[in-house]
């Protein structure tokens, strides 16, 4: 294996310089007497990754100076009476945007919640407006995962016109959307792109030719150093809590890449944690900063 100098793509670093130009440009919607962005999620249950997810928005709201509302459900809250909830919050004028913390209990239909959040408060970039308008490459709230994979490409220069991108997953949060940014005559894009998923044959084959790779399977260390070429950029956003003895938490978050591996045949590859995630919520922040100042939709 021909090992190359390959550069870590520091998503805390780039997140951090964006929520620097996220807070100054907060600063000054205050200085000029401007709406402050107001930023709402709902929880159902105590699922502990969505209780973590949930808990670092609200904090990164008061980092960046927004305003945040927290409502909390237990797990046998009615359909109808999220239903209801996610109205109220449609109609008030002083929430910007609103998220509903996926996965919700097996009773409550996700994507009827989904289809209910009024498209110009959908700041997670999953209404089927926002998903067409993203296929047609017209302004919207992009999906917050593939808009940060896209900011962090941005922000290491990394080319992508002309190049094969395999996307393996093709779920709706991250496999899709990211799949349609890379084809977007736009940079990043103008890409040749492939997705896989479980029913894909000759996988390793097609991961081989693939000039970027972005992981999104969910399946802990699935992509080997047998799998890619010399001087491929990885995309890892797989994170899966695996049972660890040598953490306080008791647990790690393992990626879909075998990064030790693998990296040393990379130009550029995310670590996990520390790669995708900061970007994430980070995208967020900033759909909901557009939506405040109604730079999306009016």
């Amino acid at each position: 294996m021909n090992e190359l100098p390959y550069k870590i793509i520091d998503g805390k670093a780039v997140a951090a310089k964006i929520k620097k130009e996220i807070a100054d440009e907060v600063i000054q919607l205050r200085k000029e007497g401007r709406k402050i962005p107001h930023l709402a999620a709902i929880l159902v249950g105590h699922d502990g990754g969505s209780e973590t997810y949930v808990a670092n928005k609200v904090r990164t709201c008061e980092e960046l100076g927004f305003k945040s509302s927290l409502i909390r459900y237990e797990n046998d809250v009615t359909e109808e009476r999220l239903l209801n909830k996610v109205e109220e919050l449609n109609n008030d004028d002083d929430i910007d945007g609103f998220i509903v913390q996926l996965p919700l209990p097996d009773h409550i239909s996700s994507q009827k919640i989904i289809e209910a959040i009024d498209y110009r408060k959908d700041v997670d970039g999953f209404h089927p407006i926002n998903v067409g308008r993203l296929s047609l490459g017209l302004p919207c709230f992009k999906s917050a995962t593939p808009a940060g994979i896209a900011e962090l490409l941005k922000f290491y220069e990394i080319e992508t016109k002309g190049k094969h991108c395999v996307i393996l997953g093709r779920s709706n949060i991250v496999g899709k959307p990211v799949a349609m940014l890379m084809m977007q005559k736009s940079y990043p894009g103008n890409c040749t792109v492939t997705v896989c998923h479980s029913r894909s044959k000759d996988l390793k084959e097609m991961c081989r030719q693939a000039d970027i790779i972005i992981a999104a399977l969910g399946v802990p260390e699935f992509v080997k150093a047998d799998m890619v070429k010399n001087g491929v950029v990885v995309i890892d956003v797989g994170t899966t809590r695996l049972p660890s003895s040598v953490t306080k938490s008791g647990y790690k978050l393992t990626g879909d890449v075998a990064f030790s591996e693998v990296a040393p045949k990379c130009s550029y590859i995310t670590p996990v944690p520390g790669g995708v995630g900061p970007m994430t919520i980070v995208s967020l922040m900033r759909n909901t900063l557009l939506a405040a100042k109604k730079e999306i939709y009016t």
